[in-house]
């Protein structure tokens, strides 16, 4: 009898041991993966969280002198106009992407101020459920990451991966070494890479990048699709976002960019040359040179779009002369992936091939990048930096809405920024101003279309921005000393 009760004692500790066993397995396993993950390769950057919609733009105006404003007072008002390429033809984007061994570099908690008074307070947030809380930190632990902010709802995810990537110049007068004088200096960190590429894709990244939807993150996009995009990035042009400087650099020690918006305040500027004269122009969206040359240059070094963009620019401005991205030797098309359709255009383009699947399915890649577009022209924002200037510049209080999977930074915003991040001194043009009632959507419409504001994006912040940046001397934005009302 006694026997029995041992047997029937030992059984039930048993089981219960298993059964803690099982759930602490499920706890720790939010994700299956198909292969066990190798180790940590990379580092990540993380700190507590403390446009234009490619630009803002002129109709006419009177005077071409730039001046230095101040930024602009909060407005509740809204203006309607055909939609942008993000929102055209009835789609919004889903806004709700081998190398040496980084090392780990854990930022400490920089104190930093939103871009204006719109960001969200979130000190009273909370996950969800004790359940997510606890994979969210069990994931952290396993990629040796500290939690941002413990009271932080999961999407915003305020830690980065982190790369040792040296700057291209010893520019002394760069942005690098003025924005340390500066109170943006708590938003900025270094090691946030601009780009992605062959090397940084793995299961326990896809894991970690899952958790974002849209432009901050993979999720969405199956790790096989991924493996296939990014192997094809594998040269150091696809890392580096200036990758021909060492045949520029003969002309200065410090790189110059141009970075140009759509905006109609460009109309009859005369600012072509000067753009020109930059040693890197960036471009985006529907970007029409023809015809223009005189106001907006004639050079692209860097186009920026996603593919929704893009086909939206193609179908709302062909009529004013837009045929696609600018094709010459020296351009790049960075993509910035809002879906997975991103990646099976970019793998098309790579390798010449038909786009596999989705809404391109079967279309050649080369009507929109010529015949002759290497995969080392090819480049592809990181979703960590995307989600790194959400979070940090341009954290907008629709984020603590419903739409804050479909919020993300502007496709002009986001040029902009690599180009602060990149450039030793950055030039913008065509961008949104405290003036922009004063001009056209665009420089290209031959009628007034007044700026649209939609909720995928939040264009005054965006706008407040430019203005701190250009005060501060980071940037030198393109103004109206004197203003006529062109309606």
């Amino acid at each position: 009898m006694a026997l029995r009760r041992r047997l029937a004692l030992g059984a039930l500790t048993g089981g219960s041991l298993l059964l803690v066993y099982i759930l602490c397995v499920n706890l720790e396993s939010p994700l299956s993966w198909s292969a066990a993950p190798p180790k940590p390769s990379h580092g990540f950057t993380q700190a507590r969280s403390s446009s234009s919609r490619d630009s803002a733009e002129p109709l006419d105006r009177q005077s071409n002198r730039d001046q230095w404003s101040h930024p602009p007072p909060t407005s509740t008002s809204t203006s309607t106009s055909t939609l942008p390429p993000e929102l055209s033809s009835g789609t919004v984007l889903p806004e709700s992407l081998q190398t040496p061994s980084p090392e780990t570099q854990t930022a400490p908690a920089a104190e930093h101020t939103p871009a204006d008074n719109n960001a969200p307070d979130n000190s009273k947030s909370r996950f969800k459920s004790g359940v997510e809380e606890t994979r969210f930190r069990i994931m952290n632990q396993r990629l040796g990451l500290q939690d941002a902010e413990p009271t932080e709802p999961p999407f915003i995810g305020d830690n980065y991966m982190s790369e040792d990537i040296p700057p291209q110049t010893n520019c002394s007068d760069g942005i690098r070494s003025r924005v340390n004088q500066t109170a943006l200096i708590g938003r900025f960190l270094e090691g946030v890479p601009v780009l992605q590429w062959a090397g940084h894709v793995t299961p326990e990244q896809h894991q970690r990048l899952s958790r974002y939807p849209g432009a901050h993150g993979w999720g969405g996009v199956d790790y096989k699709t991924l493996v296939e995009t990014l192997s094809v990035l594998n040269s150091s042009a696809n890392r580096w976002l200036l990758d021909d400087w060492t045949e520029r650099r003969r002309t200065s020690e410090c790189i110059r960019c141009a970075v140009v918006g759509n905006g109609g305040i460009l109309k009859d500027s005369g600012k072509g040359k000067e753009i020109d004269s930059h040693h890197y122009v960036f471009r985006t969206n529907g970007a029409i040179i023809k015809g223009f040359e005189q106001d907006v240059g004639s050079r692209t070094t860097h186009y920026t779009f996603s593919t929704n963009t893009l086909m939206n620019s193609m179908r709302s401005y062909a009529g004013a002369g837009y045929k696609g991205p600018p094709l010459s030797e020296e351009t790049r098309y960075v993509f910035l992936p809002d879906h997975d359709r991103d990646y099976l255009l970019m793998k098309a383009a790579a390798t010449h091939t038909p786009v596999q699947r989705g809404p391109e399915r079967g279309k050649d890649p080369s009507k929109y990048f010529g015949q002759d577009v290497s995969a080392e022209k090819l480049k592809m924002y990181h979703p960590d930096f995307i989600r790194y200037l959400r979070n940090r510049f341009l954290r907008s209080k629709a984020l603590k809405t419903k739409y804050k999977d479909i919020y993300r930074p502007s496709t002009g915003a986001v040029m902009l920024l690599a180009a602060l991040h990149t450039c030793d001194q950055v030039s913008a043009y065509g961008f949104m101003t405290p003036d922009y009632k004063n001009y056209s959507d665009h420089y290209y419409e031959k009628s007034y279309h007044p700026v649209g504001f939609y909720i995928n994006h939040d264009l005054r912040m965006e706008m407040s921005l430019w203005q701190q940046l250009h005060q501060a001397g980071l940037i030198r934005l393109y103004m109206h000393e004197e203003v006529g009302n062109h309606k």
